[in-house]
């Protein structure tokens, strides 16, 4: 996403916005070939594709392998609008309604688009699932949202960008009766909290389920016999279940294959006795 124009310091202090004139899809187009052109001359003199295959995606038709959309813009007011796109391009990059189990060593994944590898659904074993999403979990420590110009984190005028951002324009659910002696950040911090969880889990974590009320902290239990009294009171388990030991694929099983976990070090055998890593109370 980005910003439709401009700001630029106002003499009497503040930013002001001049928005951007014919964003036409010509415009457009020379936008696209640009970053096409710099990033592959990027990933040249870096190593990470060779000379021929990037003069090679230079010509490329539709754009090769890059593509900028000016098609959707939403208004500076529209917050909701706003959360609808960032949800969009937040989306996971394979649906779970279309992914269903043919039998314990093979799934079926329903593909609707057209892609690299042809039409129609895809038949995955589990190894080869995994496999394929282990290529889009991001390296560790490597951020996934990047803001740059006057959002950037070091730019002198963010505080002064962000400062003209509008309220909510939805109220927030009514806030919840606290201590008069505790400061008023920790209470807006912890209701910002609670609305956090409930947009991704859709339960407002401060509202009881059962009966509506207000949620509250009544004590904090560290002590071992007390807990396990209140569990058992309660029905719960009051051991945690024992942990699986370490075994190999799957797929292993399925063939009856004989393997020698002497001769092949990366093979993930049971071992000879179990190992109960329950923690002890």
């Amino acid at each position: 996403m980005v910003i439709d124009g401009v700001f630029e310091p106002a003499p009497a202090g503040g930013v002001v916005f001049r928005a951007a004139a014919g964003l036409d899809a010509n415009t457009i187009a020379d936008v696209q070939a640009g970053v096409r052109r710099r990033l592959l001359r990027v990933f040249v003199r870096r190593g990470l594709l060779p000379r021929d295959d990037a003069q090679a995606m230079a010509q490329w038709q539709h754009g090769g392998g890059f593509s900028v959309d000016g098609s959707v813009r939403i208004a500076a007011a529209d917050r909701a609008g706003r959360e609808r796109l960032l949800r969009y391009c937040a989306r996971p990059p394979f649906a779970l309604d279309r992914l269903r189990e043919l039998d314990p060593d093979h799934l079926l994944y329903e593909s609707t688009k057209q892609g690299p590898g042809g039409n129609g659904p895809q038949r995955l074993t589990p190894l080869e699932l995994l496999d394929r999403l282990a290529t889009l979990v991001p390296p560790p420590r490597i951020h996934r949202h990047r803001y740059f110009g006057v959002l950037a984190p070091n730019s002198p005028l963010r505080a002064a960008v962000t400062a003209l951002a509008p309220g909510a324009t939805t109220a927030p659910p009514a806030p919840i009766a606290e201590p008069a002696a505790e400061p008023a950040h920790r209470r807006a911090a912890r209701h910002t909290w609670a609305l956090l969880l409930a947009r991704i889990y859709e339960v407002f974590p401060l509202v009881c389920p059962g009966c509506g009320g207000a949620m509250r902290i009544i004590a904090f239990l560290t002590d071992g016999p007390t807990m396990r009294d209140i569990l058992a009171h309660l029905g719960e388990p009051t051991a945690p279940p024992r942990i699986a030991p370490a075994r190999g694929p799957p797929l292993w099983e399925a063939v009856d294959a004989e393997h020698d976990c002497a001769a092949d070090p990366m093979l993930q055998c049971a071992p000879a006795f179990e190992f109960d890593q329950r923690l002890r109370w």
